[in-house]
């Protein structure tokens, strides 16, 4: 067994090369929907390929997004040990917020941060889930309940006793919440586009 910091970082990098595997653009490809990141905002993530129109694309792509952080944190268990569990779920999320093969233009990280809680604290997940639902359902708006359920998820995980990865997930959330400045921008002035609404601009909710 390799020592933690040496692990550590191996698995950091683990979770950055599988993190980074933009699925959203891969799949739109082979399925010849062409470039994703000509399509709607750009973006890499399910709710761009929703734009589209395949939204058996888009579901494929919300799972191996998520799932792709869930792998990551379950190989680097297995190959470093149980505690470098917390770098690959950081380097999956880095992965795909910012690849290195697509010059660390990437995705918001929503899915991936999710399949993360999946892998590290399924009880902070279902929190996720459970706020992104009912935030999503009284508001319309998937940004909104995206950022809602970031905040909630680092709480739930302090409060089963797992402290270092709250940290950690509350700095991602900060992270994640950058890449959504712009829709938090259009939150404050309206202008989001709400779930089912289609959009004029392209741009990614």
């Amino acid at each position: 067994m390799v020592g933690v910091s040496y692990g550590g970082a191996l698995a950091l990098a683990l979770g950055y090369c599988l993190g980074s595997i933009p699925f959203g653009l891969v799949l739109t490809k082979l399925a010849g929907a062409g470039d994703l990141r000509s399509i709607g905002s750009g973006n890499i993530g399910a709710t761009n390929v929703l734009r589209t129109g395949r939204k058996g694309l888009a579901a494929a792509t919300l799972v191996l997004d998520a799932l792709k952080a869930t792998l990551a944190i379950v190989l680097a268990s297995w190959l470093f040990g149980p505690p470098t569990a917390l770098a690959a779920a950081a380097g999956a999320i880095l992965g795909h917020m910012y690849p290195v093969w697509l010059k660390f233009r990437g995705g918001k990280g929503v899915a991936t941060y999710l399949g993360a809680l999946i892998g590290l604290a399924w009880p902070a997940a279902i929190v996720f889930i459970v706020v992104w639902l009912a935030v999503a359902a009284l508001l319309r708006y998937s940004s909104a309940a995206a950022l809602a359920a970031t905040v909630a998820s680092p709480i739930a995980m302090a409060a089963i006793g797992e402290g270092g990865a709250a940290i950690v997930f509350a700095a991602l959330s900060a992270l994640l919440w950058f890449k959504h400045s712009a829709n938090i921008g259009r939150l404050l002035n309206g202008s989001e586009t709400k779930i089912g609404q289609k959009t004029q601009s392209g741009e990614q909710t």
